[in-house]
């Protein structure tokens, strides 16, 4: 948590944050070109800001893309924040807000948590319905394999599809698979309207992938969820549940409970669905 007020206090940083809050996913020299600044005072900065998790990077072939990370935002705003008066910690509040609904410029999103855990015991958490129904409230049923088929049940709907396929799966390492279908009976479960259903039903599929990397006695869960069309409602829907979602499952890992929900996480869920 030093790491990330730390990381705070610099003015130059906080700009390289509100350029990528803009425009997301942008490259060293998108970052130099926008904000006027050295290439080598930039790059500092990111060490900076990379190193207390509030940015995160994916190599795209041979360019690297660097996406702001609200995962320790939340984390703030839900183990520490509330142990204040709400008022004197309102910009903290607000920064929480803002690295949650920035515009995307790039169709992706992009999460990076450090949990104190294997990475076996990671694995079992993102694959076994045990883990998965206490802090995300869904079960998968699969033998994991690539190409294999995954079955849904979620707010007691099962949701199967053949186009719900496993695209990767390196136990420990990484596992991707394709997002499930919307189908009546899951806006129904979830209390959406027609007009809802109908929008996200016509988008194309968009894909999660899970990266972990053993870092010591503690692992690196990068999550990247992509795919989606311009303007996704999706997108939308499923950015206001992954930050609580990670913080879940990394307090779950590390203490063997998930987070409370109080009455400004469970308005939120009420508004719209998990990932």
């Amino acid at each position: 948590m030093d790491e990330v007020f730390k990381a705070l206090a610099d003015a130059s940083r906080r700009r390289l944050l509100d350029s990528l809050n803009a425009r997301n996913g942008q490259s060293l020299r998108e970052l130099c070109a926008g904000l006027d600044m050295a290439r080598q005072s930039v790059s500092k900065h990111l060490a900076v800001l990379e190193a207390a998790n509030l940015v995160t990077t994916v190599w795209r072939g041979r360019e690297k893309l660097h996406y702001l990370n609200a995962v320790p935002i939340n984390a703030i705003a839900e183990r520490w924040i509330s142990r204040y008066d709400r008022e004197r910690a309102s910009a903290l509040a607000d920064l929480k807000t803002a690295l949650e609904q920035e515009p995307m410029g790039k169709p992706e999103f992009v999460y990076t948590t450090y949990i104190k855990t294997t990475p076996e015991r990671l694995w079992q958490a993102l694959t076994d319905p045990a883990f998965t129904r206490r802090y995300w409230g869904v079960t998968f049923e699969s033998d994991w394999t690539v190409g294999s088929t995954m079955t849904w049940e979620e707010a007691g709907v099962t949701i199967a599809d053949p186009a719900q396929v496993v695209l990767e799966s390196e136990p420990y390492r990484r596992l991707s698979y394709t997002w499930h279908t919307f189908t009546r009976e899951w806006a129904e479960a979830h209390g959406f309207g027609e007009e809802v259903l109908t929008k996200v039903a016509s988008e194309r599929r968009s894909k999660v992938t899970f990266e972990i990397e053993p870092l010591g006695q503690a692992v690196k869960l990068t999550v990247v969820h992509d795919d989606f069309d311009p303007g996704s409602t999706v997108l939308e829907m499923v950015s206001e549940g992954w930050p609580h979602l990670l913080s879940d499952l990394k307090t779950l890992l590390e203490t063997g409970d998930t987070l409370p929900a109080g009455p400004e996480v469970a308005r939120q869920e009420e508004k719209s669905p998990q990932p």
